[in-house]
């Protein structure tokens, strides 16, 4: 009979998300984990294999962290908008669960065009939450996501790393700004 496990799953991977949102995902280790649920490391591998599947339990419930900002962002009057405030919102809040979901290598390295449906699960929600309120048909929905994506990671990225801070108000502006003229640009015929 296999020893009771001394914590749950749920215990232990709440832990482990803790470690990760102060330090990092490189501070996860059996020995830190088990320091953390004061305990030796022991009872973590009653429950699992190894620390690779504790890290991969970790990565499922960032990404849940992620979806929820998002679909709040969804919720919103103007959800394209929401989208991208929560996209930010979440890497100032969140900032070490953003650089593990948004700011590490990925297996297949191409342009936005891949990369960017490989890493978000909530690409097609919010591709339609800028294709069906504006008419657009979805390639032009997916040019316009891709440059708002790729300008709003960059603002992201910088407030994860500290180099600058924007209010709120001020984000919310210059992603209307960008969102417009692509708009315009759509409408034109020239995306």
């Amino acid at each position: 009979m296999p020893p009771q496990a001394k914590f749950t799953r749920t215990e232990i991977i709440q832990k482990a998300l803790e470690i990760v949102r102060t330090e990092g995902m490189d501070k996860i280790t059996a020995r830190e984990l088990g320091n953390r649920l004061n305990s030796s490391a022991r009872p973590i591998f009653t429950v699992f294999e190894s620390m690779e599947e504790v890290k991969q339990e970790v990565v499922i419930q960032a990404k849940e962290c992620y979806r929820e900002y998002i679909e709040r962002g969804l919720g919103e009057k103007l959800a394209f908008r929401g989208v991208g405030t929560a996209y930010i919102t979440f890497a100032i809040e969140e900032p070490k669960l953003f650089a593990l979901l948004f700011m590490q290598p990925q297996a297949e390295c191409g342009d936005v065009t891949q990369i960017l449906p490989a890493i978000d699960d909530s690409y097609e929600k919010i591709l339609r939450s800028v294709q069906e309120p504006y008419g657009l048909g979805r390639a032009t929905a997916e040019k316009i996501y891709q440059h708002l994506w790729i300008y709003t990671h960059g603002i992201a990225s910088m407030c994860v790393a500290n180099v600058c801070s924007y209010s709120m108000q001020d984000l919310t502006d210059r992603m209307t700004e960008i969102f417009k003229s692509l708009l315009e640009a759509a409408k034109r015929g020239e995306i």
